[in-house]
């Protein structure tokens, strides 16, 4: 291995679907827009908590590199239950810097609008999380109630 190749995170069995380079690129911008607007729940318990109030229009971001695995098997039941789509990317480390906190993160749970109300309107955010969550709904599987 050459000192140019950075080594790619090795990616759990189970992470399905999971995103191609181009995609992921757009769902951490979007992510990364939406930590800027406080509409994401990160973690495991805090997604695995709104994921059970059943949120309508916003889907669902795992790391794929996440060990043990065990940790967030039953995320993607969670998400298929309550109609949401979910998608895999490769990297903790990534969606951890993307969510605008220092640490990784295995989890985020990306919503439509503000969790307090009073934040400034983004036409930009509003038109990318609409191309975003239209590819996850075309790509992910979601199975509606």
């Amino acid at each position: 291995m050459e000192d140019d190749e950075v080594a790619a995170p090795l990616v759990s069995v189970i992470a399905q679907p999971l995103a191609n380079e181009k995609l992921a690129k757009k769902v951490l911008k979007v992510v990364k827009k939406a930590a800027k607007r406080k509409s994401v729940r990160r973690g495991v318990k805090e997604v695995v908590k709104a994921l059970r109030k059943s949120p309508k229009g916003c889907f669902c971001v795992i790391a794929g590199d996440i060990s043990p695995v065990d940790v967030i098997t039953h995320v993607p039941v969670l998400c298929e239950d309550a109609g949401v789509p979910y998608i895999y990317v490769p990297s903790k480390d990534a969606l951890g810097a993307a969510g605008l906190t220092k640490r990784p993160t295995s989890v985020m749970l990306v919503l439509p609008e503000p969790l307090k109300p009073g934040a400034e309107a983004d036409a930009t955010f509003d038109e990318e999380y609409g191309k975003v969550l239209a590819k996850l709904k075309t790509q992910a599987p979601v199975f509606a109630r």
